[in-house]
């Protein structure tokens, strides 16, 4: 007569998962169990995919600041409020009680532009101009005369002499709108050092990632943030750093920055700068075999079984289990299919 004892504790297998909420022990896998199935709680064999996770710290905000640093002598004379959001063709600050005016791309102006010059900066003064309405402007990174009439227009609608010209103290550079984050100086100090710092407009998760899990962070695979609430919220890695962070002690390694974007902003509420836990996949197996990590018992002559339900009656099968995660586990057996039916405790 078979006896089926559940225990409660976790186990360490052979592939190195530490699960398994319940065990029974079971007799041979082709003997019989007395009694009858119909008073056992059974669960059906699925095909599911499988993944495994690692679980690391980040903080939910806009991301790490950048500073700006204003070009040329002058006086600042006005500072957008902190938490504002600048976009396109408005001014970032100013000085001497002139706009410096933000512009969208990836190219720092490092010349004054007017005729006849080329390249990307010049181009990138044409995409921006063109953005804003200003006809007549041909983007090809050729400074023309009609590069210059738009370039007067836009000069006269910011209030500042039409001089035609781009000079790089009036424009500063980003890669869209930016959120105020930081008043790196005052109203009054001279310019010509850091005037501020923003971030971006959406929030993201920021992970200062162990360089020994950095494997874990490919840009674009899919990662799940529990906010502090406990609510979950899928996320896809953006950014990930290429250089490392010293370490100060085997507590503190080395790090590297990795950024996870959140498609819906609207679950986020007002959370800034929260702690948030990120579950990244370690690994992961496809359209394999699982069972609820309960239905795992411990055989009597060694191993990992399942007991199956035929009819009315039970029998215990050997099976080799693989990867647990969320609370099934992979397994693999003589006789194991989809839909069949296993017995979880009650």
């Amino acid at each position: 007569m078979k006896r089926r004892l559940v225990l409660t504790g976790s186990a360490v297998l052979a592939a190195g998962a530490v699960t398994a909420a319940a065990f029974g022990f079971g007799g041979p896998g082709d003997s019989p169990s007395e009694g009858s199935a119909a008073a056992l709680t059974t669960a059906p064999v699925t095909k599911a995919n499988l993944t495994k996770t690692q679980t690391v710290s980040g903080v939910l905000g806009y991301g790490p600041p950048v500073t700006v640093t204003a070009r040329g002598p002058g006086t600042v004379t006005w500072l957008p409020s902190l938490g504002a959001t600048v976009s396109r063709g408005q001014p970032l600050y100013e000085v001497n009680d002139r706009p410096v005016t933000l512009f969208y791309g990836g190219l720092p102006l490092y010349r004054p532009l007017g005729i006849g010059d080329s390249g990307d900066d010049v181009r990138q003064i044409e995409t921006n101009l063109a953005a804003l309405g200003y006809a007549g402007i041909t983007v090809d990174g050729t400074f023309t005369n009609a590069t210059a009439a738009a370039v007067r227009k836009w000069q006269k609608d910011l209030g500042v002499p039409q001089t035609g010209l781009v000079d790089p103290g009036t424009v500063a550079i980003a890669p869209g709108p930016v959120r105020i984050a930081q008043h790196v100086t005052q109203l009054g100090a001279d310019s010509g050092g850091p005037v501020l710092a923003y971030a971006g407009t959406t929030r993201v998760v920021s992970i200062a990632l162990d360089v020994a899990l950095q494997d874990l962070a490919k840009a674009g695979l899919t990662a799940q943030v529990i906010l502090p609430n406990g609510k979950a919220v899928d996320g896809v890695i953006g950014q990930v750093g290429t250089v490392a962070t010293p370490g100060q002690d085997e507590q503190h390694p080395a790090t590297i920055q990795v950024t996870v974007t959140l498609a819906d902003q609207s679950t986020l509420g007002a959370l800034d700068q929260a702690p948030v836990v990120v579950k990244l996949a370690s690994s992961t197996v496809e359209n394999v075999l699982t069972v609820p990590i309960t239905a795992l018992v411990a055989l009597a002559e060694g191993g990992y079984g399942v007991q199956v339900v035929t009819g009315s009656q039970t029998r215990y099968v050997a099976v080799q289990p693989g990867m647990f995660a969320s609370g099934r586990v992979q397994i693999t057996g003589d006789g194991i299919a989809e839909g069949t039916q296993v017995v979880v405790p009650s």
